[in-house]
């Protein structure tokens, strides 16, 4: 019964992080590119992408500074929600449209993801993390931020611009993109408790922070289940972040990504995947390490070798993708769409047959 009511608080907080970033988080997001101009590929990569990836930022940091130290999840979750935005969500995007992309941001993300990943395995190679790596990360990503907005003059390519209006009401500042549309009907009585904790009206940045808010107590939630599942099931913590946290926060991306790449935003949907996993990587591991690492006074020791290969993956990953995608010509389809999810599908096969072989 303990084990159950523990599936069912991450459950819900899975739920309620979707509602919360698809109807006020997101869309105040969404008022700041509107406001901006910013080109599509660029919102997809930069505030769209740290949109997407808060739940992420939070856990790992949650989980860093946890009683006991549970470094493996928040690693493990990012590790994992970057394999799922890179095969699931580009794949079911690919699935469900055809489209030609750009190759000059696809360029300019694949090489940053990269480098990305790279720093990653640096890092967790080496055992131990101190503060000059974990500010590395997060200069990486400044030096990311700033290919973001230039590259359109190195390599200069037409832009599909993302119109902010049609996902929101011009009233209330919520969400009016379709997500809720596709749920069940009970999600109405989690959103009705959400609703209350906001001021009604068009208070963006009132929105932003209680969003910030609700995201860090769930994300509390979060790691404090699967810590308790991961001990009574005798599972290793990196492998239920690996799969089911990493999945619970990244499926919000994928039905958004899939609902904009029916609009004909492809470029912004997979420039969104890509950005979050940088996102993700460099500031999501970056920032909570450095806070740990100056609160403690002391280099964070990084000892579980099970995240090393999955980072391996990753990287192969990535290249594999580029390489698909340079075959055909920059076109996403079908086929496309398939291999990724059927390469997710291997990843998630040996996970589990990892833990089944280790028992």
């Amino acid at each position: 019964m303990y084990l159950l009511s523990l599936f069912i608080f991450l459950l819900c907080s899975f739920i309620l992080i979707a509602i919360v970033s698809d109807r006020y988080f997101i869309p105040s997001l969404e008022l700041l590119i509107r406001r901006y101009g910013m080109r599509s590929d660029t919102a997809g990569a930069t505030f769209m992408a740290a949109g997407s990836s808060a739940p992420e930022l939070f856990i790992a940091l949650v989980a860093i500074l946890h009683p006991g130290g549970h470094l493996a999840i928040g690693v493990g979750t990012i590790v994992g929600s970057a394999v799922f935005n890179l095969l699931v969500i580009v794949g079911a995007v690919a699935l469900v449209k055809k489209a030609l992309l750009a190759w000059q941001p696809l360029l300019r993300d694949t090489l940053a993801y990269c480098v990305a990943v790279i720093a990653l395995l640096m890092v967790l190679s080496h055992g131990q993390v101190t503060w000059l790596s974990a500010m590395l990360l997060i200069a990486l990503y400044v030096v990311y931020l700033f290919a973001v907005f230039f590259w359109g003059r190195i390599l200069p390519y037409k832009d599909d611009r993302q119109q902010g209006e049609k996902y929101m009401d011009s009233k209330s500042g919520k969400s009016n993109f379709p997500l809720g549309e596709r749920w069940a009907y009970w999600r109405g009585g989690f959103e009705w408790v959400i609703d209350k904790t906001y001021p009604a009206g068009r208070f963006f940045r009132a929105h932003f922070f209680i969003s910030i808010a609700w995201i860090a107590v769930l994300s509390y939630v979060l790691v404090e289940s699967a810590v308790r599942i991961a001990s009574i099931l005798n599972i290793p913590q990196a492998i239920i972040a690996l799969t089911v946290l990493a999945a619970g926060t990244s499926v919000p991306d994928l039905v958004t990504s899939v609902l904009v790449a029916k609009k004909g935003k492809g470029d912004m949907a997979i420039s969104n995947a890509l950005g979050s996993n940088i996102f993700d990587i460099l500031l999501g591991l970056g920032i909570p390490w450095l806070i740990i690492v100056l609160i403690r006074n002391e280099a964070v020791i990084v000892e579980d070798t099970s995240l090393l290969a999955p980072v391996i993956m990753l990287l192969g990953s990535v290249v594999v993708f580029f390489l698909i995608l340079m075959a055909g010509r920059w076109r996403v389809g079908r086929g496309t769409g398939f291999l990724l999810l059927l390469i997710y599908l291997a990843f998630l096969t040996w996970q589990v047959l990892g833990v089944i072989l280790s028992a």
